[in-house]
Parts: C-alpha cells; sequence; structure tokens
C-alpha cells in the first residue's frame, strides 16, 4: 500500500515537471517567434530607409537618424488578440578620411515595447537600449599605406567593430557579430574572412530557458566568389560554431554546447535582362547535446537549400514578381523543439535538424525559423499610382507562403504543431510601402495564417503591422 501511493507521489511530481517544462518551452518558442516577426520588420524598413536616407553616399562627416511609432495587433495560438506599440530612435555618424582610405561609422538606437495589459509574453513593457548596433573601423589598406593603386587588380579591406555579416545569400549566416571582416580582391576572385562573437544581447539559436537571454558564440568564416562573369557571380564557404555561452542557472545533469560546422556554396545573378536569380545550399556537421545529457555529444549531420527567381517589368506600374523553396532538413527524434536542447534531440541519435545563423522571410503570422520545413512562397508587387506625384512611391504587393514539415513526426518552431503530420498550412501576406515625402515614410503588413493537419487548433492567426518612420 505505501510503494503504491509513493509511485502514485513520483507520477504527480513527474507530470508537473513535465507541464511546467512545456509551459516554459512554450513562451521560449512564442517570444522567438515575435522576435522574428520583429526582424522581418526591421530588415523591412532597412531597405527603405536606405532609400530615404542613403548613408552609403555620403562623405566627409555626416550624421543622421530617425523617429518612428510602430503598432502591431495579431493572434499568435496561444491569445487570440495581443496589441503592442513600439516607439523608438536612432542616430548615426559617419568620418570618412584620406579620401575614403579611413572610414568610421556609429549608430545607437533605442527602442520602448508596451504590450496591452494582459496582452504581454513575459513583460508588459520593455526598454531596449540605447544600444550601440553599430560602431565599425573600415580601412582600405593599400590606399591608406599608398603600396596599392586603388585600380588595381589587387585590393585588401579589413572592418573592425560591431558590424552586420553576411555569407552568401544569407542562408547560414545573416546577422550582427563584434568581428574582424578581411575582404581581398584577387583579379577576378574575392576572397572574405570572418573572425567574430555573436553579441551578448543578440537572441540565442537555443531558446531553452538556461542559455535563451544571452549568447557567446565563436564564428570563424572564409568565403570565395569569382566574379569575372558579368551576370553570375558563383561562391563557395565555411563556418565554423564554437559554442561559449554559460548556463544561468547552472545545471548539473544538462549541457547546451552547440558547436557546429558548415560548409556551402551557391549562386547570384541575372539570367537575363530583369531577371535576378539566386541558390545557395548548405550541409552542416558537428556536435550537439541531447535532451538530458551532459557527458558524450551527439554528430549533427544536416542540410538545407533557397533558390529563387525574382522578374522585373519595364512597363507602367513596374510589376515584379517572384518565386522561392527553401529547405531545411528535420529530426524526427526532435519531438518539442527543432533547434534548442531542452524537448531536442533524442540522446545517442544522430542530430539532423539543420540550424543556421541565417535569416529568411518566412512569412510574418506564423514566422517559423526555417528548420524541418518546405516553404514555397510566391510573391508579387507594383507601384499602381505611380503618375500622381503623391503616390510616385506608393507600393502595394503580396507575398503567398505553403507551408510543410520534412520530418512530420519531429518538431517545428511553433510548439502548437503538435500532431504527426506533415502538413502545417499556409499564409498570405499584403503589404504596402509608402514614401510620403523625402524624409517620411509609411509602412503596413497584414497576414493570416491557415493551420493545417499538423495542429489541433485549426483557427487563423493574424498579424497586423503599421506605422511611419521620419528620417533627419
Amino acid at each position: 500500500m505505501r510503494l503504491r501511493i509513493g509511485m502514485l507521489i513520483v507520477g504527480a511530481c513527474v507530470l508537473l515537471c513535465t507541464a511546467s517544462a512545456q509551459a516554459q518551452r512554450r513562451d521560449g518558442e512564442l517570444e522567438e517567434r515575435f522576435l522574428r516577426q520583429q526582424r522581418m520588420i526591421d530588415e523591412e524598413l532597412h531597405r527603405q530607409r536606405a532609400t530615404v536616407a542613403p548613408i552609403e553616399e555620403f562623405a566627409d562627416l555626416e550624421w543622421g537618424g530617425w523617429l518612428e511609432y510602430y503598432l502591431f495587433h495579431y493572434d499568435d495560438g496561444v491569445q487570440s488578440s495581443r496589441l503592442v506599440q513600439r516607439p523608438g530612435m536612432a542616430v548615426w555618424t559617419r568620418l570618412r578620411l584620406d579620401n575614403g582610405a579611413h572610414e568610421i561609422f556609429a549608430r545607437a538606437k533605442i527602442r520602448y515595447t508596451w504590450f496591452e495589459p494582459g496582452d504581454e509574453i513575459e513583460r508588459q513593457q520593455d526598454w531596449w537600449g540605447p544600444n550601440i548596433e553599430q560602431l565599425w573601423y573600415d580601412v582600405d589598406i593599400g590606399r591608406a599605406t599608398r603600396l596599392i593603386d586603388p585600380s588595381g587588380p589587387v585590393q585588401l579591406r579589413a572592418r573592425i567593430g560591431r558590424q552586420p555579416t553576411m555569407l552568401g545569400t544569407g542562408y547560414t549566416l545573416d546577422m550582427p557579430l563584434d568581428a574582424v571582416w578581411l575582404d581581398a580582391r584577387l583579379w577576378d576572385w574575392r576572397v572574405q574572412g570572418l573572425f567574430g562573437r555573436t553579441i551578448p544581447s543578440f537572441p540565442n539559436i537555443d531558446r531553452s530557458e538556461a542559455v535563451d537571454s544571452h549568447s557567446r558564440r565563436n564564428l570563424y568564416g572564409v568565403q570565395v566568389a569569382y566574379e569575372g562573369w558579368q551576370r553570375h557571380v558563383p561562391f563557395v564557404y565555411a563556418l565554423w560554431n564554437n559554442d561559449k555561452t554559460d548556463e544561468r542557472p547552472l545545471e548539473l545533469f544538462q549541457d547546451y554546447s552547440y558547436d557546429s560546422f558548415y560548409i556551402g556554396g551557391g549562386v547570384r545573378g541575372e539570367l537575363w535582362r530583369n531577371l535576378k536569380y539566386w541558390a545557395e545550399g548548405v550541409f552542416e556537421s558537428g556536435h550537439s547535446y541531447a535532451d538530458g545529457a551532459w557527458m558524450k555529444q551527439d554528430y549533427i549531420e544536416a542540410y538545407g537549400w533557397d533558390v529563387g527567381v525574382e522578374q522585373l517589368f519595364d512597363v507602367p506600374t513596374h510589376p515584379r514578381v517572384s518565386l522561392q523553396y527553401m529547405f531545411a532538413s528535420g529530426d524526427r527524434d526532435r519531438l518539442l523543439s527543432p533547434n534548442s536542447t531542452v524537448g531536442g534531440n533524442r540522446f545517442g541519435t544522430k542530430d539532423s535538424s539543420l540550424v543556421t545563423f541565417g535569416f529568411r522571410d518566412t512569412g510574418i503570422a506564423l514566422a517559423p525559423t526555417l528548420s524541418n520545413l518546405h516553404v514555397w512562397r510566391v510573391g508579387a508587387a507594383a507601384i499602381p499610382l505611380e503618375k500622381i506625384e503623391l503616390f510616385r512611391h506608393f507600393e502595394i504587393g503580396a507575398n503567398w507562403f505553403l507551408y510543410h514539415k520534412h520530418r512530420s513526426r519531429g518538431a517545428i518552431s511553433d510548439p502548437l504543431a503538435e500532431q504527426f503530420s506533415g502538413y502545417v498550412g499556409w499564409e498570405m501576406d499584403y503589404f504596402i510601402n509608402w514614401r510620403v515625402t523625402s524624409d517620411v515614410s509609411w509602412t503596413a503588413r497584414w497576414g493570416t495564417f491557415f493551420p493545417g493537419s499538423a495542429y489541433r487548433d485549426r483557427d487563423s492567426r493574424h498579424f497586423l503591422f503599421t506605422g511611419v518612420t521620419w528620417s533627419f
């Protein structure tokens, strides 16, 4: 009798611990999805600001910045309505010396996020910054030392500091790092080298609670591209990730190190006039710790690719259409998370879930991490009122996404897709980008995700984002 009571008590404790862990993981995945949605928006805003205030064209000493206010209303599958406001500002300065041989750039940002009471994921309100988002020194070594002719076939530049980094088209690596970036041009060849470290405050790729708030990884990479052809640029690269992230708090029976190596390649360019294309593939190896492991790592063997085309038309309204296919391998053992240690790979088995440091727009309402997924995208955009001066830069467009798991039993980044079914669903996104004046722009993006058989709850979800930016 006592034995039976004891077993019941132990079972109840296990169930409570499991429920608590699943709740923590769910909150972490919801926060990760919101962060990805934020990045998609930030990437879109960055492209807009490049036309409103193209800092690359400035010379000598220049400065500027912007003020912004954005509003979000969305359904994440857990709560049907969340309302978020996000005002922010940024200031930047650039100094060029010796006819561009030396360049210093700095940009600081501050942002305030405020959730409607009851809508928050973790905190109702949160200040981000003021942070130095970018701070780097760039030197043209040949021009600075007067040893290399600026028009010669051999050139070498170095950039040191906090900066955006990218390999290939950004499938494997596209994120800011504290880094040394070397860029050499040898006739028609371009060789680039990276020695970097992740920014501690940047979200970790592992969303396990002990490491999700911070990241310390050393990243080393090299890329070789051939630029001798007029319309095509092939490239190959290698990237090493050495994980030094500490656990907070320390856990005795779980290790979180994820040490990976990537080798990839691809090509980008134009097939013919106004038909752009890109293709990139990557293979990942290395070692990771399984869920509940601390003494021995498992072997990583994963792969993925991204291919796409975009056609621009030289006709009134300047329409453009695009097609894209993204893929990242998955692991059928990862029943709770495709990229985190907790709920991840089963001990003693190969880890075949692709985890990268890259970025792709995978839809704003679902916003899944590109792991254990096939994603197909069709897009179109146009400037329908370009003959009216006020609407000369008023663009409307749409993207449609279709999602399917690689391993139907494996998890994707949305923890609600818990059914052992491959069909994740589809999404439609619509957007408006309007440069009202030379320094004021307005944007809006609305997306709706329609869950498939991978979900128990088939109710559609929405994400609405709108806001204004004033550049100065």
